[in-house]
């Protein structure tokens, strides 16, 4: 019982924690499916040459480095690309008149606006998870015709490595766009 009021205090310390830090944009509800438009913003990406989920490839770790040693605010969430692994933080608002240099490590880069559909998450971060999701909204894609992929699927994680499994929160998004021929059929509606 003294281990699980342990577990639980520093999950909710460390949840507590995190509602600091400025948040990009607002989570999916767990189980809910959604289309959402992201608003430009800066990335800074580490890269590596594996899987996210296969081995340990230390993009966390470069990217806390570059943020500590520019003083950059954490912001929430992180996206990860799966395949190569590819880990994005964002500059929050406080951070954005900063000029930041991309490194032999680091890549600093715009990532534009852009229209995804995406899944809330509870649990850890697993490949079987994001999979899982992932189908289902290809499902949801293939059920809604007015809609088309336009991109890889990837994770958003809202949490770090010290919250417990089951306090944890992710997405899938999955880049979408409308369909050209909705946007026709719009158009003609609008004249």
């Amino acid at each position: 019982m003294k281990k699980l009021i342990n577990v639980l205090s520093i999950g909710l310390l460390s949840t507590i924690k995190l509602h600091s830090y400025e948040s990009m944009q607002t989570k999916t509800p767990v189980g809910e499916i959604k289309v959402i438009q992201l608003p430009q913003r800066v990335a800074l990406e580490a890269r590596s040459q594996t899987s996210y989920f296969r081995a340990d490839n230390g993009l966390f770790r470069k990217l806390f480095k570059y943020i500590d040693s520019n003083d950059i605010s954490m912001t929430t969430p992180v996206e990860a690309e799966i395949n190569p692994g590819k880990m994005r933080f964002f500059v929050g608002q406080r951070d954005q008149s900063k000029k930041f240099e991309s490194t032999e490590e680091i890549c600093v880069k715009k990532i534009p606006s852009l229209l995804v559909l995406a899944i809330g998450m509870r649990g850890g971060y697993t490949e079987n998870r994001f999979r899982e999701n992932e189908k289902k909204l290809n499902l949801w894609i293939a059920e809604n015709p007015r809609y088309q992929v336009a991109g890889q699927a990837y994770a958003v994680y809202w949490h770090g490595p010290f919250v417990p499994s089951f306090l944890k929160r992710s997405e899938v998004h999955l880049p979408i766009m409308i369909n050209a021929e909705e946007k026709n059929s719009e158009t003609k509606r609008n004249y």
